[in-house]
């Protein structure tokens, strides 16, 4: 669905941002793009939807290239960025507008979805709140029915039952010709949804695994003491550490995606090693 090769990137005069990046991503998964603020992620998804060029490389997302934004192409992505404007009108109003943009918009859908947020078609969007304007967007966006949704920040302005109906709804939309790319580096809110895990981190993709394999190649545990050997990563919280190793195989351990971003970020040769052996 999306197959990026040779990337480079800069803006202005600046330092590369990416310099000869590489990345496939079939259909049918949820995404999780994850890294540190500036590590390039907003960077990444507008030069997937074509609202940035590549310096040199190539993209290519769903047999288009992004940058040409040709009408097939752009009814079946959808993005929904963390900062937007939109205008002012009523939900229903927007919904008669920009739904025929997208051929398989699903109104009954996206009826559910707002009441899942708890919104109304009557509502204007210029008096609601920065979180509802999410959840309207979101409700949109999964409601298109396109087969690449790009999500950056999208549990920002959000509180926490919000956060979870979010969880219930992105998993309930996926299928196997459809793909999520969600942005974050509030890696809490994604835990559990998001599969397989791409971290982003100084301008290149230094892990990119999926859920089954994580788990079988590392364990996360917590203990009183700090072991001589076998830690990759540790971390020092009331009393205890939590700890990252590699899996004896025994058994697959828990797993904490907060703990994982933290360990990979700080050892990225280690586990290169571990996941390329």
């Amino acid at each position: 669905m999306i197959d990026i090769k040779n990337l480079s990137f800069n803006y202005g005069q600046k330092q590369m941002l990416f310099d000869q990046l590489n990345l496939s991503l079939p259909a049918g998964h949820i995404y999780g793009l994850l890294g540190k603020n500036g590590a390039g992620k907003s960077t990444l998804i507008k030069m997937i939807t074509g609202l940035l060029f590549p310096k040199t490389g190539q993209i290519e997302v769903i047999d288009h290239v992004p940058q040409n934004r040709r009408p097939d192409f752009l009814q079946e992505v959808y993005l929904v960025t963390e900062e937007f404007q939109l205008p002012d009108m009523s939900l229903k109003r927007y919904l008669n507008l920009y739904s025929s943009f997208y051929p398989r918009f699903n109104h009954e859908n996206f009826e559910q979805y707002i009441q899942e947020f708890q919104l109304s078609m009557d509502d204007k969007l210029n008096a609601i709140s920065y979180g509802q304007k999410k959840k309207f967007l979101l409700s949109f966006g999964l409601a298109t029915n396109c087969r690449l949704l790009l999500l950056d920040e999208p549990t920002n302005g959000l509180d926490i039952p919000s956060k979870s109906q979010f969880r219930k709804v992105v998993a309930s939309a996926i299928h196997e010709e459809r793909s999520f790319v969600i942005s974050t580096h509030q890696v809490r809110d994604m835990e559990h949804l998001i599969d397989p895990i791409i971290i982003l981190d100084e301008g290149q993709i230094v892990f990119f695994e999926d859920f089954e394999s994580i788990t079988q190649k590392i364990s996360m545990g917590k203990t009183k003491e700090l072991p001589d050997e076998g830690v990759i990563y540790a971390e020092s919280t009331f009393g205890q550490y939590t700890i990252v190793t590699e899996n004896d195989g025994e058994n697959e351990g828990n797993f904490n995606l907060e703990l994982l971003f933290n360990a990979v970020t700080q050892n990225k040769e280690k586990f290169y090693q571990i996941f390329n052996s």
